[in-house]
């Protein structure tokens, strides 16, 4: 079941990556994940100075140029109520409450993503290889993905807490 969604998921976002490079709209992103002025990639797109009036600072560096902010340190960690996590940067729904878990990372963690939420691509950043997720609707940075999240997906999304807010059911 697993391997049979990560495999959709996959094909999905490849689907999806190939129409946005088939558009050169890939070119908007920087290496770092953060738009570069008024991205016509995603539905919502600011300039670089309307995102900075919109967004706090921390949300600005985490959300634009894909910043992490420090373990332990969002309230979202301690958030149990039923409900939907969203992006700081537009509202979009992320995450029910229902796929959040303690990782004991320190970072808001869910194994599954709402459908079309988020997309995911490749982040070779920090010496590292990482899977980096991104809101579909403005493109902010939100985290990564990792292979070694709970049953029934084995994902984790661990997710700055900083680009998300909360909506309670």
């Amino acid at each position: 079941m697993v391997e049979a969604m990560t495999t959709r998921r996959n094909v999905l976002l490849g689907a999806a990556f190939g129409v946005l490079a088939g558009a050169s709209a890939l070119t908007a992103v920087t290496a770092t994940g953060a738009p570069s002025g008024p991205a016509k990639t995603f539905e919502v797109n600011h300039t670089d100075d309307e995102w900075r009036q919109l967004l706090s600072p921390q949300q600005y560096a985490v959300l634009r140029t894909a910043a992490t902010e420090a373990p332990h340190s969002s309230p979202l960690n301690d958030e149990h109520r039923s409900g939907t996590f969203t992006c700081a940067g537009c509202g979009q729904a992320l995450f029910s409450s229902t796929t959040k878990f303690d990782s004991g990372t320190g970072w808001p963690s869910f194994y599954r993503a709402l459908d079309n939420a988020v997309l995911e691509r490749p982040d070779n950043s920090e010496g590292m290889s990482r899977t980096e997720v991104l809101c579909s609707r403005c493109g902010g940075h939100l985290g990564h993905v990792f292979d070694d999240g709970p049953q029934p997906t084995g994902l984790r999304y661990c997710m700055n807490g900083v680009a998300m807010g909360f909506k309670p059911a």
